[in-house]
């Protein structure tokens, strides 16, 4: 059976957590004199008495999560620290529990569709509290990836198991240095994003708030504008931090202690990745001056910024690709699901499933070729073995049928087809907006019914969680003994 005890131990340091940063715009609401100060103030006294409750009861002498616990914790914490988190979004914006759950769910797990609008007239508390999420949400999922997926075996993470991923006495001083420098990193690039921002014309607030969400690679903005809002400069600081945002964090570690920047590129996920990234950049620049006339400098421009704002599921918005025609609309349904790296702050996919497939595909073909022969499949120079190729198949098998059964139920709502599939995928690869007049980048998700939301809130967070951490929960075998 599941022990309860240290599950609720964790919770409770979970929402102890989220309740210490919801001070950061409380202070802000009291400083500026705008609104929010009461209302973060209810939210924060709430929070706070939830966790010591949860500490209280969950407090014990022996504190040992067995896998079972690992997975009902990481379903947990998220879905908990949401119902939380949405309490300002009820309190200031005097919106449906439905919809505050729905856009912190959608801030937490970085995917970024909104149901707000009317941001440039919104409270500043609020704004910030948005883009706090995100970046909470980003650097989780780090951590998540990094230390617990890879000892769930979950999805093929397996492969990138290390030494942090390991929770035994003998290795935890190991990882908590790697998590000390993980966190380093992300804060690091956090603040350079942060100076860039600023240096092409975004008030120290807007920098703040667009830091936070491009590095989490989450898509928040301050403005219902997205980025339209600001300078072309802004769009270039936007496309690198975004790209950056979707390379593996661990291999920044390395890089930084070995002092040796080609330590990402010896990755063959980074190498995918950079080449998906530029190749799709070239194909849709090409097209946009040739079919549109837009200059060579304006089409690289929106062209690269909104493709690595869809492979690594930020969600920022610039100008309506589904205005360009059918091949960049073709071409961007297939990057809404690529996803970046593993061990990114993005979502979907992720290369490392497609290449570790494409070397399937390989070998299989040479074992029709060589029926006699033996071939090793290999992946960054390492064997891979059986377990981490199921464990692939199945992840990619549930993904697309999680995608298939949400655009059912969508469609089964009365929403159009379009708006169906996209809304599930955009959902469950966690990338922000969807297609069509309403949920596309120049909508949002406010017009969907209520039970349209939570759904997609389930979807989100299903995609954040590798989707076999949460769907494990259902199977009556693990509640057994």
């Amino acid at each position: 059976m599941v022990n309860f005890r240290p599950v609720l131990f964790v919770i409770g340091l979970v929402l102890s957590k989220i309740a210490l940063f919801m001070y950061v715009p409380t202070l802000v609401a009291f400083f500026s004199g705008t609104a929010g100060f009461l209302e973060f103030g209810q939210a924060v006294l709430i929070t706070h008495m939830v966790a010591f409750i949860c500490l209280s009861v969950g407090r014990t002498t022996r504190f040992k999560l067995s896998v079972r616990d690992m997975f009902l914790i990481t379903s947990l914490v998220w879905t908990i620290a949401s119902a939380f988190a949405a309490l300002p979004f009820v309190f200031i914006n005097h919106i449906s529990f439905t919809d505050a759950y729905f856009e912190t769910m959608s801030g937490i797990t970085t995917t970024g569709s909104t149901v707000l609008s009317g941001l440039d007239g919104m409270a500043p508390s609020i704004l910030l509290w948005r883009s706090i999420l995100q970046w909470l949400g980003g650097i989780g999922f780090i951590v998540m990836a990094v230390a617990v997926l890879p000892m769930l075996n979950v999805g093929g993470m397996k492969l990138f198991h290390t030494e942090s991923s390991d929770w035994s006495d003998k290795s935890s001083p190991r990882a908590k240095t790697v998590a000390k420098n993980i966190v380093l990193v992300y804060l690091t690039l956090t603040g350079l994003c942060l100076i860039g921002y600023m240096l092409t014309g975004m008030n120290l607030f807007e920098a703040i708030n667009h830091s936070f969400t491009t590095l989490s690679t989450g898509g928040y903005s301050t403005s219902d504008g997205s980025m339209n809002h600001f300078s072309n400069g802004a769009h270039w600081v936007a496309t690198l931090f975004m790209f950056l945002g979707g390379l593996p964090f661990l291999l920044f570690v390395s890089a930084l202690r070995k002092r040796r920047l080609d330590e990402l590129f010896k990755d063959a996920q980074v190498r995918g990745f950079t080449i998906l990234f530029l190749a799709s950049s070239v194909v849709i620049s090409s097209w946009l001056v040739i079919r549109d006339g837009y200059s060579v400098l304006d089409a690289m421009r929106v062209s690269m910024f909104n493709i690595v704002s869809v492979v690594t599921t930020t969600g920022f918005g610039l100008e309506d690709f589904t205005a360009w025609g059918a091949l960049p609309t073709t071409l961007f349904a297939f990057l809404m699901m690529a996803g970046a790296c593993s061990g990114s702050t993005s979502g979907g996919i992720k290369v490392f499933r497609f290449q570790i497939a494409m070397t399937l595909l390989n070998k299989q073909m040479m074992k029709l070729i060589h029926p006699s022969g033996v071939f090793v499949q290999r992946y960054n120079n390492r064997p891979v073995n059986d377990d981490i190729v199921r464990s692939i198949i199945a992840f990619g098998l549930t993904f697309f049928i999680t995608i298939i059964v949400i655009a059912g139920a969508l469609s089964a709502m009365g929403l159009d087809p379009i708006t169906s599939i996209s809304g599930a995928i955009t959902a469950v690869a966690n990338v922000g907006p969807g297609m069509g007049a309403v949920i596309g980048p120049t909508g949002n998700f406010a017009p969907l019914p209520d039970a349209a939301k939570w759904i997609l809130s389930l979807g989100m967070l299903m995609g954040r969680l590798e989707i076999l951490t949460l769907l494990v929960l259902f199977f009556p075998a693990f509640w057994r003994r």
